[in-house]
């Protein structure tokens, strides 16, 4: 499990509502690039705010359904949508979470001695995506200026879909490209030119 952070004193956390806690947990747990489990969210987010999610009663217990509630708040349009996911798949940062969670983050953690945003694994999976769409038919019509000719089934090639992932689906392996891809200088312009293209038919 990737943990970006050590925290800080629960003091800064205060100030922070109960739906920004839970969308800084699933960031710090590397929810950008993937599906963060419930638990793991609990877990984390009891760390920046101890006592904040716990039972009335047991204040050492974690109480999951509150943890729940925010994350499912977190996910609508009037909270800002910084979520997608279930309780089932997992939790995922939107476009709007993560701009908010790069924002903020400094409010919650320090970083560990040495460490660094990314972990060796996410760098690996970053140069991979990255050398996949530089390198792809959409990617070079982007860059010819052709960009009225590229076609939905090339930039679908660019992101590895086919017919059969739809909805849901489609938005979220979609945006987790876009989450590790969307701010890199070469590329990060055409893949979110791409994803709008992609994501259209999908779009609510």
């Amino acid at each position: 499990m990737t943990d970006r952070s050590r925290s800080t004193p629960p003091s800064k956390a205060n100030l922070l509502s109960n739906l920004e806690l839970v969308t800084l947990a699933v960031y710090l747990l590397g929810g950008d690039g993937k599906e963060v489990d419930t638990e793991d969210v609990a877990m984390k987010a009891h760390h920046l705010a101890p006592g904040r999610f716990t039972w009335k009663k047991y204040t050492d217990q974690i109480d999951l359904e509150i943890i729940r509630v925010f994350l499912s708040d977190a996910k609508k349009e009037k909270n800002g949508a910084y979520l997608s996911g279930t309780g089932t798949s997992g939790w995922l940062l939107t476009a709007p979470g993560l701009s908010f969670a790069q924002r903020n983050a400094s409010r919650v953690q320090t970083p560990a001695p040495g460490a660094t945003r990314l972990s060796q694994d996410e760098k690996h999976r970053r140069r991979i995506e990255q050398a996949r769409i530089a390198t792809s038919d959409a990617f070079r019509q982007y860059l010819s200026g052709n960009r009225k000719e590229i076609t939905r089934h090339a930039a679908e090639g660019a992101f590895r879909l086919n017919a059969y992932i739809v909805g849901d689906a489609r938005r979220k392996k979609v945006q987790r490209i876009v989450n590790t891809l969307g701010d890199d200088d070469e590329i990060g312009a055409a893949v979110r030119f791409l994803a709008e293209l992609v994501l259209k038919e999908v779009a609510r």
